[in-house]
């Protein structure tokens, strides 16, 4: 075993990893990268189809990234944010305040003339270290203000969907309901309301028979989800103590499967929201940064960054990490409004003041390096880039459903999920025991292809550099992968 394997073998601790399975076998020791290539020590190359847990956007050692983080160096690499600001974190600031405020016409005329729709304009940034710690801020923050505009006996409450995620520190477990990773600290956590997803294919009220497409496409309910969601809401006013926020991941649920809501549940439930009072909080940690959009949908509207202004939704608060960065170095961010700032605002006694705070915040290295990542979203080579890997993506995948066992596919944008099945006309799961997803996974880094499930579903999220080539082979693998582990019918 090579020695890089030992060492981790005897001191790493790996997150969501069985360590009795992981010592059994030699680890993959990644050493180098470039593009959307990765290499290990023994020199074996791969290609990184989950952009590094969902993390790179535009591919390993990207040249104007690099030369970014350089010139940084040459001037400071951190200071502290308590009581200094700093050049970058400024900048960058005012960088996502710009790009994180719908920018239609149709929306700043809106604006322009209501007081309601300038109340929900972002304006103040929150810097932190990573996803979690961004969902912490935002869920203290509501928390904070809800109390002060409601009165101080209020009990703050908070609804999030059925599957959330939204990080793994303890108020971020609290908004979330996947048993398997939170269960176990049931004693630690404060209480949160959860309601439907509105996961089409196992949708208990979509009566539509299994075809091969995206069970979005052929769904047939009513919109139950969203009456669910109408109902929480109602119930929970009637108790006399109306939700403080609605806690959501736009378009697509990661963790929880890559479930992706139809078009038009979003805006749907989001106004729903609104017109109960409750604040909206968008974890943006997995979709933003144009991960879940290559084209625009919107009239007179340049291409927006985030997923919720697809759906014309403009949250309270806005978390902010992974791609951040574009994948380089741990910052999150937590953008909100002022009426959210200002009720923070009183005379150094009043101890108004937001008692939070991280060793690394605003980092000028991870400002200098998240300035560069926004510059290359939105200049017009990257725009076409990812419209062109978005199409090659979408074609690629029709392949797939040709094999029995893979039930639905689900892309939004450049994010997609792949579930398997014992049997694709009876949408039978495997139970999870039976390691279908890994079982694939493996069967693909064999092959030369990178990336992890999510239970029993695949995820493919290359990095915005992937060139055609490179994913037609990676859905050649996945195929592969799956015809090597099951039998038709199995």
């Amino acid at each position: 075993m090579n020695q890089l394997a030992q060492l981790d073998h005897a001191h790493v601790w790996h997150p969501f990893t069985q360590m009795r399975d992981w010592l059994k076998r030699e680890p993959i020791v990644i050493t180098s990268g470039q593009g959307a290539i990765l290499r290990d020590v023994q020199g074996r190359e791969y290609l990184d189809a989950n952009s590094s847990i969902w993390t790179n956007l535009h591919g390993h050692q990207h040249p104007r990234i690099n030369r970014a983080i350089t010139r940084q160096l040459k001037k400071i690499a951190h200071s502290s944010a308590l009581g200094l600001a700093n050049e970058p974190a400024s900048l960058l600031a005012a960088r996502l305040i710009e790009v994180a405020n719908l920018r239609s016409r149709r929306r700043e005329k809106a604006d322009s003339t209501s007081s309601a729709s300038s109340r929900r304009r972002l304006r103040k940034v929150f810097f932190s270290d990573d996803g979690s710690t961004a969902m912490e801020v935002a869920l203290k923050l509501a928390y904070e203000f809800t109390r002060r505009t409601r009165g101080p006996k209020t009990k703050p409450r908070f609804l999030s969907l059925t599957g959330a995620y939204h990080g793994d520190t303890v108020g971020a477990v609290s908004l979330g309901h996947i048993d398997l990773f939170h269960k176990a600290y049931g004693g630690l956590l404060f209480p949160t309301d959860k309601v439907m997803a509105p996961y089409c294919y196992r949708c208990p009220y979509n009566r539509a028979r299994p075809e091969r497409a995206d069970a979005r496409e052929y769904r047939k309910c009513n919109w139950e989800c969203v009456g669910k969601v109408e109902q929480r809401f109602r119930a929970q006013k009637k108790r006399g103590n109306p939700y403080a926020a609605f806690v959501f991941e736009p378009l697509m649920q990661g963790a929880a499967g890559m479930i992706p809501q139809p078009p038009g549940w979003l805006r749907r439930v989001t106004d729903i929201a609104r017109d109960q009072g409750a604040l909206l909080i968008a974890d943006e940690v997995m979709t933003g940064f144009g991960r879940t959009n290559a084209k625009c949908k919107m009239q007179n509207a340049k291409l927006p960054l985030f997923a919720c202004h697809q759906e014309s939704v403009q949250p309270d608060f806005l978390c902010l990490a992974k791609g951040l960065t574009g994948g380089y170095l741990p910052m999150a961010a937590t953008l909100t409004t002022k009426r959210v700032f200002d009720v923070f605002l009183g005379r150094y006694d009043e101890f108004k003041t937001f008692f939070h705070g991280h060793s690394f915040t605003g980092n000028q290295l991870g400002a200098a390096a998240a300035l560069t990542s926004l510059e290359l979203l939105q200049s017009k080579e990257s725009i076409r880039s990812r419209a062109k890997l978005q199409r090659t993506l979408t074609e690629e995948l029709k392949s797939l459903w040709s094999l029995p066992n893979v039930g639905d596919i689900r892309q939004v944008g450049l994010v997609v999920g792949v579930e398997l099945v014992r049997d694709w006309q009876t949408r039978t799961p495997f139970a999870l025991g039976e390691r279908a997803g890994i079982r694939v996974c493996e069967a693909m880094t064999r092959r030369g292809v990178l990336t992890r499930p999510i239970g029993n579903v695949i995820v493919l999220m290359p990095p915005y550099c992937t060139t055609a080539k490179q994913v037609r082979r990676m859905v050649a693998v996945l195929a592969e992968a799956i015809a090597e582990n099951f039998r038709p019918g199995t």
